[in-house]
């Protein structure tokens, strides 16, 4: 009998306490960290009024009341902090203007403090903001450069680092579908109503999210508050009553490293310390007999892994400041001279034609030009004509692409599966939805039945089906590899899929059919954010890589699935940005008593790698069972799978 090693979270209690219950959260549209500090109570001990509203609590809730529509109130916590996550609910019945304030210090004859303004039109931004003594508002200055994105330090206005990123110039998207299952949320404040505001500052950034919608973000003045230190507070302005409850904190200068752990399932192996790629890939390219490893520029040598040689120039990056090159990797023999190949999807999909043991770098070719292909692709033969083709998401179509069999290093002739505006950057998944026998593709948006005869010049039909969502701070929707498999045994396909590769959310749909044949899908959630009760009590942001296969040797297919840390860089744009670089797998387990027949139990394979953008199973050793193997800015990992039957 294996015993399994389970990821187990402790809570740090500030100073009135933490409790676990989330349950009795209500309002929350996500809850994107565990708090240091929970308000619970009915009583203010540790927050001191200043200025002239009235507050008062009540179980968990803090009302702020003022009768003068000059005036302002704040209500100010008794510990201080410099970098800190701020969030709370809040419902008004007027045009109040609400605020949290950060960095409330104490300046000659009165208080400088950061602020963040939700104002009476619902229009959030940030400010820096100077009171006198007896909390009136004396000035206040907009932050006046945009904060955020992808860097955590916004540099000097006077200097250029390799840290600045600029926004992507406004351009004017396709329309969108009417039939498209998924719509963009409304994440607007509304009055009479409760509203989340979530907030992080930062070194000299804050980044704001109202209603789990899209940052907003600031820098602070150089010579303000961008080295400030102090508590946090509530703020209001205005005649009327605003209610603040689900009140968290917690400290950002403390980030914490986790004690190894993993299963003893599976025998970890490092074969790269460094951050070289997100891909990863197994075949025996040098033909030796061994399997071997790719995962980015590099090639590593079965068995032992341990030597090396580049396929294209290798140079590592930095995990805080630069993206990895590689995405996703494949492999197939395209030339057919009896060497495998590889294919490279990231910023251009690239061709490696493998030079047959000569001692030298792999020639490359770049076979979809004018292609802006999305962030996860998948190499499998859709037509069944012994080729595997490449599927994909392109200048808002789902496609896949072949190759000229004559010349595989030509442009590829790419083929639309649906019409524009369909494609989304993240979630792609093949397999046979309707049972008949032909492979279907899906995205996030639904899936696509193949046709009986495929012809160039027509589109798949479509089916709508909401395999992604919104939400979780990010614009867009969508897995990595979705899973197509019958889960629950009841012989019709299945699938399994993060639902938000920036967020949270792991989900399983159970295939339905009606007495006319008619196909829906009824979504069993596996895992969403920390507010939540999740299979094995397990959670964790940006799923970015997943797969799925047969771990155990059950005869059953299992999701593997990971966190990609540092998905954004090394910032607070994604939720939980700092949490462990987990890997799971999920033990597919058929439960006629579970909702819909099935369950998915998390084990853990490793707490401090993570994945990249894909991740590979395989049987390396040719021992019957499978291995797991990533690539992730920790490095390059085999996990040997030590399964016995």
């Amino acid at each position: 009998m294996k015993t399994f090693v389970t990821v187990m979270v402790f809570f740090w209690a500030g100073c009135i306490g933490f409790s676990q219950n989330y349950k009795e959260l209500q309002d929350l549209k996500a809850m994107a960290f565990i708090p240091d500090y929970l308000f619970e109570g009915s009583k203010l001990d540790n927050w001191k009024p200043i200025g002239s509203a009235k507050w008062s609590a009540n179980n968990g809730s803090v009302i702020g009341k003022i009768n003068d529509e000059n005036e302002s109130g704040i209500l100010v916590f008794s510990e201080s902090y410099q970098d800190v996550a701020f969030q709370v609910s809040t419902k008004r019945n007027s045009t109040v203007e609400i605020g949290l304030l950060f960095r409330f210090e104490k300046k000659d004859d009165g208080f400088n403090a950061v602020l963040l303004s939700v104002d009476p039109t619902g229009n959030l931004a940030s400010f820096n903001i100077r009171f006198d003594a007896q909390g009136n508002e004396v000035e206040r200055e907009k932050l006046a450069r945009a904060g955020g994105l992808n860097y955590r330090i916004a540099p000097p206005v006077k200097e250029t680092t390799n840290q600045t990123q600029t926004r992507r110039p406004n351009s004017t998207p396709p329309p969108v579908p009417s039939d498209l299952p998924v719509k963009q949320p409304n994440t607007e404040f509304v009055n009479g109503e409760w509203n989340q505001l979530e907030a992080y500052v930062d070194v000299n950034t804050i980044r704001a999210f109202m209603n789990d919608g899209r940052e907003v973000g600031g820098t602070m003045g150089e010579e303000k508050n961008e080295d400030g230190y102090g508590p946090v507070a509530l703020f209001i302005k205005g005649k009327g009553e605003v209610q603040f409850k689900n009140i968290m904190l917690k400290d950002a200068s403390i980030k914490e490293t986790p004690l190894e752990m993993g299963s003893d399932r599976f025998k970890i192996q490092r074969i790269s310390d460094m951050y070289y790629s997100w891909a990863v890939d197994a075949a025996d390219y040098n033909k030796d007999g061994n399997m071997d490893v790719v995962a980015g520029p590099y090639l590593y040598y079965g068995p032992d892994f341990t030597k090396r040689s580049e396929i294209f120039p290798a140079i590592a990056a930095s995990p805080s400041l630069e993206f990895a090159y590689n995405r996703v990797q494949d492999t197939y023999d395209f030339n057919n001279d009896g060497w495998p190949d590889i294919i490279s999807s990231a910023f251009a999909t690239t061709l490696y034609i493998n030079p047959k043991g000569e001692h030298r770098r792999w020639k490359s070719y770049n076979i979809l030009p004018d292609a802006r292909v999305g962030e996860i692709t998948a190499l499998v033969d859709i037509d069944k004509d012994g080729k595997p083709e490449l599927i994909y998401g392109a200048n808002g179509h789902v496609r896949y692409a072949k190759p000229n069999e004559n010349n595989p290093t030509e442009t590829w002739i790419e083929y639309n599966v649906s019409d524009q505006g369909y494609h989304l950057a993240h979630g792609i998944g093949t397999g046979d939805i309707n049972g008949d026998g032909r492979i279907d593709i899906l995205n996030p948006a639904g899936w696509w039945e193949q046709p009986a005869v495929l012809d160039s010049t027509k589109t798949w039909k479509y089916h709508p089906v909401a395999f992604g969502r919104y939400g979780k701070r990010s614009g867009g929707i969508g897995g990595s590899i979705m899973a197509v498999y019958d889960v629950n045994g009841n012989g019709l396909n299945d699938v399994v899929t993060n639902l938000n590769v920036h967020g949270f959310g792991l989900a399983w749909f159970e295939q339905k059919r009606n007495e006319n044949g008619d196909i829906s899908f009824v979504q069993h959630m596996i895992s969403d954010d920390y507010q939540f009760d999740n299979n094995g009590g397990v959670t964790f942001s940006q799923a970015h890589g997943a797969t799925f296969a047969d771990i155990d040797g059950d005869g059953i297919k299992d999701y593997i699935v990971g966190k990609r840390y540092f998905t954004h860089l090394d910032n607070y744009l994604d939720p939980d940005p700092y949490g462990p670089p987990v890997l799971y797998w999920y033990k597919t387990v058929r439960n006629k008593s579970a909702p819909g027949g099935a369950e998915l139990i998390p084990e853990l394979i490793h707490n401090r790698s993570g994945v990249g953008s894909e991740i590979n199973a395989v049987d390396l050793d040719k021992n019957g069972t499978l291995d797991v193997i990533t690539s992730t800015n920790n490095g390059t990992f085999i996990y040997w799978n030590n399964t016995k039957d």
